[in-house]
């Protein structure tokens, strides 16, 4: 409640209460009379009181307690709009291309306009403070400057000759559709480059760990194939051919001499002779697939006593083999000379051949 209204709520209740008491002592009212009207006064004070401090806590200031200051004169503002004005970028030759409203306002309203170029020099201002932003960032993060420029430009501040301060908004930044799908081009080179030089650095490493770690021998390339299959032992075994012709291979050599045996198609074993036609003695033919006869059992003999075809001491031999055994088995005496040709063993040192004694006249010599 302010002072005016405490003098006026205290002029009314002063008046009201001399009322009542004139009233009271011209009717001489009784006792009960007087408290009664004492009462109603007090609630009427009452109430007028609490009105009034309600309406003040509604309107703290009602009209005509303050005074009224003269408005500020309005600020002029003036804008203007660039479009597509290149600023360098932290890559040679790739330069941002700058769009936005710049906005200014006078330092001194009064001034006359043809002493400066307002215009002009807040967008100096602005593309300068652009410019020192865009310089150190790179081209490829355009959408990123762009935020970073509306932000340090949407500050209003003072130009370099304190002629006005000016701030730019709704900033654009973009690139030249060409260096856009060039940077994009080495972008994918680089990438492409990047995992191709993983992709050679992982060969090389397995190379090097193969080479000079696994392959080394056909032993370490056993165990390294064991720790691989440690529950397949027996495929691990199977294996051990394989593993030494890897293991010659990378070290360009033979396969050692201990595992040459599993590996018969690298090493196979001399060719077998053609008994049937052979005219020397050489490797037992195979038995397989025929039973073994008294010649092949002599043919074995000879071979293991280390008999060379063509020797004629061999020759001598076998024919009188032949001739010892024709009374008993003609067929096995014309099979060893078939076999080593006794009949044609050279003459002895007297010019005369070997003479047979057949028991009669049907045991007659074999001619090869």
């Amino acid at each position: 409640m302010s002072s005016g209204q405490k003098t006026v709520s205290a002029f009314l209740s002063l008046i009201s209460a001399l009322l009542v008491l004139i009233l009271g002592l011209t009717l001489r009212w009784p006792l009960w009379m007087w408290l009664s009207a004492s009462a109603v006064l007090l609630a009427a004070w009452s109430i007028a009181t609490y009105s009034a401090i309600r309406a003040r806590k509604r309107d703290p200031f009602p009209p005509g307690s303050l005074i009224e200051q003269p408005a500020p004169p309005p600020v002029e503002r003036q804008e203007q709009y660039v479009s597509r004005i290149p600023l360098p970028s932290g890559e040679a030759d790739y330069d941002f291309l700058f769009s936005a409203r710049v906005r200014w306002i006078p330092v001194d309203p009064m001034a006359s306009d043809q002493l400066i170029n307002p215009g002009a020099l807040a967008v100096e201002s602005v593309l300068a403070r652009a410019g020192r932003i865009t310089s150190a960032m790179h081209p490829f993060r355009s959408s990123l400057v762009q935020h970073q420029l509306n932000a340090a430009l949407g500050v209003m501040e003072p130009d370099r000759d304190g002629y006005l301060h000016a701030m730019a908004l709704e900033v654009e930044l973009t690139l030249d559709e060409e260096d856009q799908e060039r940077l994009d081009r080495l972008a994918a080179i680089r990438k492409d480059e990047a995992v191709w030089e993983h992709q050679r650095k992982y060969e090389q490493n397995k190379r090097e760990y193969l080479g000079d770690d696994v392959l080394t021998s056909t032993g370490s390339a056993v165990v390294w194939w064991l720790a691989k299959n440690d529950d397949h032992v027996e495929k691990t075994v199977k294996d051990i051919g394989l593993l030494a012709r890897l293991s010659s291979a990378a070290n360009d050599r033979e396969v050692d001499e201990p595992f040459r045996y599993l590996v018969p198609e690298a090493f196979p074993s001399p060719p077998e002779p053609d008994w049937a036609t052979a005219r020397h003695i050489g490797p037992e033919p195979p038995f397989e697939d025929r039973a073994v006869t008294p010649a092949d059992v002599f043919s074995d003999f000879f071979r293991q006593v280390g008999f060379r075809p063509g020797e004629d001491e061999g020759a001598l031999i076998a024919d009188q083999v032949a001739d010892a055994i024709a009374s008993r088995d003609t067929v096995t005496a014309e099979e060893i000379r078939r076999r080593f040709g006794g009949s044609q063993a050279p003459p002895h040192a007297n010019g005369t051949g070997p003479v047979h004694q057949p028991e009669d006249d049907t045991d007659q010599p074999y001619d090869v």
